[in-house]
């Protein structure tokens, strides 16, 4: 490709809005351009590498037995509410009716098609397992797209399905994607870590995402260099401090003025905040079929740790068998409806609050809670005695330093940007939506499901962010555009066409900067567009022996002899 004859322009400095490395290097090497919020056209430099990037991934899924095929972007809306995930996804999911009046979706994801499909096609145990697999176009109408193509609104995935008779095979073909991941980073380039996820509004029964570790990442993953242990802060467990048991003592009201927090009280009782149980108040919007109902939630902490709000979701999805569509703070006026009072509350004595509990409370004994009365607490509040919960469970969030669940070493806490996902669905797809099989005894079964995706552009800008320097981009040679830079400088034009045709004709993908402009500015643009090897052909080399061929990523520079050429840049 000429350089002269390429539809991008590079840009000498990033446009504003540019955040992350990755958003302004690929807008300045011209290899996408905005065109709405969360909206990007990959231009042809772009969508080369898009094009690699694909390969990698498509290559290693047909090793472990995918089948290619494609599904349509546009769903109707009757499948979503099939699988109960119209109502329970919020504004993220994009809806719209044709000129029929039927409702429609754009894809989020494709597992009601899937299963749809499925249960049309598959009426044995004989046509499991399968694997299929596309790379299609997404929508989430996500309300802040940012860093690029990092977090954008529409993407391509690659998504593929298991489809298995049972959970020994879903587990094999889990496991041959988690393997088939790893090899395609690595192709990459890309250093990953895998860590235990929220199934999330996908459902299911495990999952895990595969990240890059990066300050600009929105994920903040729990990792334990003792033992391994690797999750993210929506799911990691912790090893909870025990109470040191006791007698259940009787309840005595205590006055607490000017103490509305934890560490205020905490400090005029004298006694350790994980000797007091702290409320949570927050209102959930669970999705029902007359619309959205609010529901008041009453959660108790112990008062040495944090809220986690996924397990909380998870929690509320358990009881009220959709997840909420939002948790907000409950306002004060709304709190003193239930009859507690802001800074001073407590479970005990209220009729109408859904409770739900963090399983260390009942493990600790006497606990300090408030009264339900401005300036007031209980001292000795017993979980059981005293009040009840609908549901008791883990809900405390894992930080930096706390107990590693496995082995009790403290954690660290880094950013992260998922690249990645994979999902243990099971049944919860083939149930809703009727896709069964009949087993080797002739009885119905459903389709036990994973799910696993890639995202192509977020992985491309990881790449980025990863493999860049100072003065540009420094793509691995597996999703480089092109693998050679070659420069014409004055004096060397004649043997700079032959060289790119001899390139051409070996095999090799070259980039010809043939534009009629100073050495200084073709060197610059070399080095932002980033391709990992620079032939430059003037008259200085030309007079030393033959052509420069510079590495760019180390930077190392030689003169190569001309018949020597083709075999050199192709090592």
């Amino acid at each position: 490709m000429r350089l002269s004859r390429l539809f991008a322009t590079t840009l000498r400095q990033p446009p504003a809005e540019a955040e992350s490395k990755s958003h302004q290097l690929l807008l300045r090497a011209g290899y996408m351009r905005p065109l709405a919020a969360g909206l990007f056209s990959l231009l042809p430099l772009g969508q080369r590498v898009a094009a690699k990037v694909e390969a990698i991934i498509r290559s290693e899924i047909d090793a472990i037995g995918g089948q290619e095929m494609k599904m349509p972007v546009v769903h109707p809306a009757e499948l979503w509410r099939e699988s109960g995930r119209y109502d329970a996804i919020g504004d993220e999911l994009g809806r719209f009716t044709d000129r029929n009046g039927r409702d429609l979706v754009l894809a989020m994801t494709h597992e009601e098609v899937v299963t749809d499909l499925a249960r049309r096609e598959i009426k044995s145990y004989r046509q499991l397992p399968q694997l299929i697999y596309h790379f299609q176009t997404k929508w989430r109408d996500d309300p802040r797209p940012r860093a690029g193509l990092i977090r954008v609104r529409e993407f391509t995935m690659k998504d593929s399905y298991s489809l298995d008779a049972s959970w020994e095979g879903l587990a094999k073909q889990y496991d041959a994607h988690f393997a088939a991941y790893e090899r395609i980073y690595s192709r990459c380039e890309l250093p990953v870590v895998a860590v235990r996820s929220d199934t999330g509004m996908m459902g299911g029964k495990e999952a895990h995402e595969f990240m890059v570790l990066t300050p600009i990442g929105e994920d903040t993953l729990i990792l334990c260099s003792a033992c391994g242990y690797t999750a993210n802060r929506q799911v990691a467990r912790l090893r909870k401090s025990v109470a040191p048991t006791a007698e259940p003592r009787p309840l005595e009201r205590v006055a607490t003025p000017h103490t509305p927090t934890i560490a205020a009280l905490a400090e005029l009782l004298g006694i350790a905040p994980s000797q007091t149980a702290k409320a949570v108040f927050l209102v959930a919007d669970l999705p029902e079929p007359q619309g959205v109902r609010e529901q008041f939630v009453f959660v108790v902490m112990r008062g040495d740790m944090e809220l986690n709000e996924t397990k909380l979701g998870n929690a509320l999805a358990t009881l009220k068998g959709v997840p909420p569509l939002r948790l907000r703070p409950a306002r004060e006026d709304e709190i003193r409806a239930i009859g507690a009072e802001p800074g001073y509350a407590s479970p005990i004595g209220l009729k109408e609050a859904l409770v739900i509990v963090d399983d260390a409370v009942p493990a600790s004994p006497n606990l300090v809670a408030g009264a339900n009365e401005a300036g007031h607490h209980l001292r000795n509040t017993n979980y059981g005695r005293d009040y009840t919960a609908a549901l008791v469970t883990d809900l405390a969030a894992a930080d930096a330093g706390c107990a590693c669940p496995e082995c009790g070493a403290p954690v660290r806490a880094e950013r992260g940007v998922e690249v990645g996902n994979i999902f243990k669905l099971g049944t919860r797809y083939s149930e809703a939506l009727g896709a069964t099989f009949l087993d080797a005894d002739g009885q119905s079964k459903p389709i036990i499901m994973g799910s696993y995706g890639i995202g192509v552009g977020r992985l491309i800008a990881c790449i980025v962010e990863r493999h860049h320097d100072a003065d540009g981009l420094v793509w691995p040679a597996a999703v480089a555009p092109y693998q050679v830079h070659l420069v014409q400088l004055p004096g060397g034009e004649a043997m700079a066409e032959q060289v790119y045709n001899d390139l051409q004709a070996a095999g090799v993908e070259v980039l010809f900067d043939d534009r009629d402009d100073r050495a200084g500015v073709k060197f610059k643009d070399a080095d932002l567009i980033g391709l990992p090897i620079r032939v430059t052909l003037g008259e200085r080399a030309l007079r030393s022996g033959g052509a420069e061929v510079k590495n760019r990523r180390t930077g190392e520079s030689k003169i190569v002899q001309l018949a020597d050429l083709v075999a050199t840049v192709r090592t």
